[in-house]
């Protein structure tokens, strides 16, 4: 018998938009319901403004025309 690797299903919900006051990212957010969390961890954003969380594959983009500032 043949074992194929297991992948997550795709996920179909919308991204969680950050505004530059947001960062930041980390996850579980605020919104999330406490029964269902994970160790909370920070994202860092790639350059087009996205990230993934490695626990439960929430996706968090930067809302378009965020102002982010430097630490």
């Amino acid at each position: 018998m043949s074992q194929t690797p297991f992948t997550a299903a795709p996920s179909t919900a919308a991204a969680v938009e950050l505004d530059g006051k947001d960062l930041p990212a980390f996850c579980p957010n605020p919104n999330m319901p406490h029964w269902s969390s994970h160790p909370k961890v920070f994202l860092e954003l790639d350059a087009a403004g996205h990230a993934k969380c490695p626990y439960c594959g929430t996706l968090y983009q930067l809302k378009a025309g965020a102002v982010v500032h430097a630490h």
